[in-house]
């Protein structure tokens, strides 16, 4: 039996992990900002569900939250990093406070709890952290950009990370789910639309979210079984990409960015030093 701490579990990817985890009899340490939602759970569960309020935002409750989990529960095998969401519009229509609530929320919270955890990981003798990005992390559509500056982001800071914890038998997978049918459109934090955007890609976007036209084909269920299986595999998988189309998109992404970093080749070795 493993201990799960997971962020974000009123809905979505972090209230299925948590339903599939308890049933199958492991511990679960469950965060949310309301743990109202999670009543019907503790009520069936009892101790097998520990639960705490938690805004990622705070970083201070970040660390007194992960320390009371770890204090309270011995061990903590496995660190799910899901708390996030998405702001919605172009670059110029969000504003201020929004912006800064989708980095606070998205980049910074989840580097405050991968920084929370690593002392009581570290102290263990090991662990695995699933840090939840997205396709996303590794592509691009207009009216996220706000979004994908998180999860490209937060890719980066683990791929560093992941490097420097190795030693201490730490271990890290990014999970990288395409769109997929859970809360996650209901939950879009708008900005406000500028009509100078209605005919351009951003419009274009806008309307596919707005009408049902944009392709959400992702099965939750089975993605958040993958991720069930992920945390088995030694060595961890460094990704774990969700979805026919996530998988289609980021490949032709890769493929493109290669041929375009081949072609400047002489040019980045025009740039060395003469000896």
């Amino acid at each position: 039996m493993k201990t799960w701490f997971i962020t974000g579990t009123s809905a979505g990817f972090g209230r299925l992990l948590t339903e599939k985890l308890l049933a199958r009899g492991e511990r679960v340490a469950a965060t949310l900002r309301k743990p109202d939602a999670l009543h019907d759970l503790q009520a069936q569960y009892g101790e097998q569900l520990w639960v705490a309020a938690l805004d990622v935002t705070d970083t201070a409750a970040v660390r007194q939250v992960i320390g009371q989990a770890f204090a309270d529960l011995g061990r903590i095998d496995v660190v799910v990093n899901n708390a996030a969401y998405a702001l919605f519009g172009a670059g110029e229509e969000a504003d201020d406070e929004q912006i800064q609530q989708q980095l606070a929320t998205n980049l910074t919270g989840s580097m405050q709890v991968i920084r929370a955890a690593l002392p009581h990981l570290r102290a263990q003798g090991g662990g695995r952290i699933l840090q939840l990005s997205s396709e996303g992390g590794q592509i691009a559509y207009p009216n996220f950009g706000y979004y994908h500056a998180t999860k490209w982001g937060i890719e980066g800071y683990v791929e560093a990370v992941a490097q420097e914890v190795a030693p201490f038998g730490i271990e890290f997978t990014l999970v990288e789910p395409g769109p997929a049918r859970t809360s996650f459109g209901s939950g879009l934090v708008h900005a406000t639309p500028l009509p100078e955007y209605e005919a351009t890609p951003a419009g274009d976007v806008r309307r596919g979210v707005s009408d049902g036209s944009f392709a959400i084909t992702g099965d939750p269920v089975k993605m958040v079984d993958a991720m069930l299986d992920s945390v088995d595999q030694r060595p961890a998988p460094r990704r774990l990409t969700l979805g026919r189309e996530a998988y289609t998109k980021i490949r032709a992404a890769l493929v493109q960015r290669l041929a375009e970093l081949d072609v400047q080749q002489a040019v980045a070795f025009s740039t060395e030093i003469d000896e």
